[in-house]
């Protein structure tokens, strides 16, 4: 439920996460291609493409963010930093959020050689879902604890907190 295991990039490919694989899908010529698999006692936790529809992050219960190259299905790295499985990834230009069970949301950058930049902390229990604004100033995040937060990514720090949901925030859109 909390986990994120289809995306549709903009180049008209389909992204399944599917126990310790991932398989892409083209609209166009409806060929199937698998793209990666993860050892046995490891399995696959969300997917999410890039704008361009390139590349694509994966997340995995172990933690990682894999950054793939699509069309030459080629792993180009490996990022850590999270203690939980990662269910929500949003990217934003060469960055990439990661939102995990263990309540922390990494931001990343592809091009830079750290795993990540930016912690964000204040979720209580798992992040179900993330969001960017369309001019990627401001992250929405939500989680299992019932709860919405906004972030600033300027001021690296939360802008405001929404309690008011009664259930987990997964779908989220601006």
């Amino acid at each position: 439920f909390y986990l994120n295991l289809l995306d549709w990039s903009s180049t008209d490919v389909i992204a399944v996460g599917l126990e310790n694989s991932v398989y892409i899908w083209s609209a166009c010529n409806s060929k199937v291609t698998k793209l990666c698999e993860v050892s046995e006692n490891e399995s696959i936790t969300s997917v999410s493409w890039s704008q361009r529809g390139n590349h694509i992050a994966v997340g995995t219960s172990t933690g990682e963010v894999q950054l793939y190259d699509a069309p030459k299905l080629k792993l180009l790295r490996t990022m850590k930093g999270h203690e939980g499985r990662v269910g929500s990834i949003a990217w934003y230009g060469y960055n990439i959020c990661s939102g995990s069970r263990d309540r922390n949301i990494l931001v990343r950058d592809v091009r830079a050689q750290d795993d990540y930049f930016c912690k964000f902390s204040g979720h209580k229990q798992e992040i179900c879902g993330l969001k960017w604004s369309f001019d990627e100033n401001m992250l929405a995040s939500g989680g299992n604890d019932n709860k919405l937060f906004i972030w600033s990514l300027k001021n690296q720090s939360e802008i405001t907190r929404f309690s008011q949901h009664n259930a987990a925030v997964k779908a989220i859109a601006w």
